[in-house]
């Protein structure tokens, strides 16, 4: 029957995978990726998290998701809506529909499609009686039942067994999209090597998710997403948090300055300390603290001591951390400060994506307490801009606070791999024993940075703390005219970091009718939806901002080259008032979400040809 099915040829495709916490759709869903990745499609994911550690079985509180987009061709976001949708669960289809495409493919457990979950999902009525499924390709397996079936003689019990629906799942989509069960299998080996009594037992529901697809009438047509044009070098797919943590290994190995982290634990900033810490053959030391103060206060310690230190947290922890960035620009000593943001306030949504936190980064401290700031744009750039973060913070003596959001931090992405000696070299002011000429508040004439003296260095013993400090020798002051010349010079130092960061670049044509402006994590969607619609003949272009304090200094003359403007960001308007203050010559359209989801391309296209249509 298998020979006779059709397969058609796809150039993207999104598949959702949708269940409660323990149904293992997050593990499916890096499975499919990885696969995907090792066949050579180009790729981009989307984990989506309930914000309940317990939420109850079976409701929609307890939905995780995962979204993944796959192509033949170049893919910078998880995708609109699905294609396919993987719904192990009443609930996890209710939430989903809105999210899916007309006539998708629908593959669910059967098995948990009864009464008593349709009333934990909240339907009043069984759906597949309702209609609401009409017009969707829907495959009802019996997953739990087949799954059991397969592993009862391996003697696994029905919890144990229930944990391998998600490989009866990937056998099918391996069937689905045509490939090859080897490395299905492969990626079993190595996910269980510490637990080899389950490897077995996996690859046989592995296989047994195929053979059922290749039987199932419900599944008449193969498709098959053909390798994307990357050229020639080494890949990975890699998430943000992951390319963060080896951006700063790399800074470290660069600049021969050992990586310390002081961090502690939050979401979803916590896997940039999991990872570093598997780190220490490449001498990165990482201290897991009480709290948020003791995390960047130990960095600041260990910074004084020569590291490239850095700490991470998200929007609550970098409130908390204020008073010590403060510390941080006095002393004028180098720090990087990753903030992984998420939806507010307090607790918020500490699962979900949202650009909360510029106006804080910008200027939650108290005084007058400048600090450099950066953005990341995709996962894998995670890895450039806290390499970039790192090289200014040492360079410039200065903290640097880095803007990633819970989109990156989970979402992955193919990144190839780089040659650390080919990464910009990274030179720290360090100072020599015994050097005559040497003053702790001696500024570099160009970038107005002090010297890095390490303590215990002969000869160079000066003091250091959060007193007004002296111009030059350090000592401790209460002139007032020395306190202006300091906050002058402290402020000055951060504005001439632009001279050493790239002109603003823009995306289409230098002049057009308008001019889409976002920052950080939001490029993937702008990027397409501006795409799209000069594909489509409009006039239109992008400018997608990583430096945003300072800017490049050619953002005014650049602004000046179209008739209108648009903000789009994921929150009220931050990075709007901010340009305001900075250009205020510029009128300033805004487009903004706060619904803890990225933006999704169809509504921003709806946005930008209103706003085209009108000129």
């Amino acid at each position: 029957m298998a020979k006779n099915k059709q397969v058609i040829e796809l150039e993207e495709v999104v598949v959702k995978f949708a269940g409660d916490s323990g149904d293992g759709m997050q593990l499916s869903g890096s499975q499919f990726s990885d696969s995907s990745a090792f066949v050579g499609n180009d790729l981009s994911t989307f984990p989506d998290y309930p914000s309940e550690i317990r939420a109850p079985q079976g409701t929609i509180a307890g939905v995780s998701g995962f979204q993944v987009h796959i192509g033949h061709k170049e893919v910078q976001t998880p995708g609109d809506l699905a294609d396919v949708l993987v719904a192990m669960n009443p609930a996890a289809l209710k939430s989903n529909m809105r999210w899916i495409k007309p006539g998708a493919t629908i593959i669910i457990d059967v098995d948990n499609f009864d009464t008593k979950h349709y009333k934990k999902a909240g339907y009043e009525e069984d759906p597949f009686e309702e209609g609401i499924l009409e017009g969707y390709n829907v495959v009802k397996a019996p997953i739990s039942t087949i799954t059991r079936s397969t592993v009862n003689d391996y003697g696994i019990d029905a919890r144990t067994a229930d944990k391998m629906r998600n490989q009866f799942v990937a056998g099918i989509l391996y069937w689905l999209f045509n490939r090859d069960l080897k490395i299905g299998e492969s990626f079993i080996k190595e996910k269980f090597k510490n637990k080899p009594d389950l490897i077995d037992p996996n690859i046989a529901v592995l296989n047994t998710g195929y053979n059922y697809a290749e039987t199932v009438e419900a599944m008449s047509t193969k498709f098959q997403v053909n390798p994307a044009s990357k050229g020639k070098g080494l890949f990975r797919n890699i998430t943000g948090n992951q390319a963060t943590a080896w951006g700063l290994l790399a800074a470290a190995e660069r600049s021969g300055r050992d990586l310390f982290l002081g961090s502690y634990p939050i979401t979803p900033a916590t896997e940039i300390l999991q990872e570093l810490s598997k780190m220490k053959h490449l001498n990165c030391v990482t201290f897991q603290a009480e709290d948020e103060i003791a995390g960047i206060c130990s960095a600041i310690g260990a910074s004084f001591a020569g590291r490239l230190a850095a700490t991470s947290t998200s929007g609550p922890g970098l409130a908390l951390k204020g008073e010590a960035i403060g510390l941080a620009v006095i002393t004028e000593l180098p720090l990087v400060i990753v903030n992984v943001q998420r939806g507010g306030p307090s607790t918020g949504l500490p699962t979900k994506t949202e650009q909360s936190d510029l106006l804080q980064a910008l200027y939650g401290r108290n005084g007058e307490s400048p600090v450099v700031v950066v953005a990341a744009s995709s996962p894998a750039n995670c890895f450039n801009y806290a390499y970039t973060a790192a090289k200014i913070a040492m360079e410039h003596m200065t903290p640097v606070i880095l803007l990633t959001d819970g989109y990156l931090a989970n979402g992955s992405e193919l990144w190839p791999i780089p040659k650390t000696e080919e990464l910009p070299e990274i030179e720290p002011p360090m100072v020599e024993d015994n050097s005559k000429e040497y003053q702790p508040y001696l500024r570099d004439v160009e970038k107005l940075s002090r010297k890095w003296a390490i303590p215990g260095q002969e000869g160079l013993r000066h003091r250091i703390g959060g007193l007004e400090k002296e111009d030059v020798t350090g000592v401790v002051s209460h002139d007032p005219v020395n306190h202006e010349v300091m906050v002058m010079n402290r402020e000055e130092k951060v504005e001439r970091v632009a001279g050493f960061i790239p002109s603003q670049e823009v995306k289409g044509a230098n002049n057009a009718d308008l001019l889409v402006i976002g920052w950080g994590g939001t490029y993937g969607a702008l990027y397409t939806a501006v795409k799209e619609l000069q594909d489509e003949g409009y006039s239109i272009s992008l400018t997608q901002f990583n430096y945003i304090n300072p800017l490049p200094r050619n953002t005014k003359n650049l602004f000046h080259n179209f008739k209108k403007h648009i903000v789009c960001e994921l929150n009220q308007g931050q990075f709007a008032t901010y340009l305001r203050s900075k250009l205020p010559m510029f009128d300033y359209l805004q487009y903004n979400k706060v619904q803890g989801l990225p933006f999704m391309i169809s509504e921003l296209k709806t946005k930008f040809k209103e706003i085209l249509e009108e000129i």
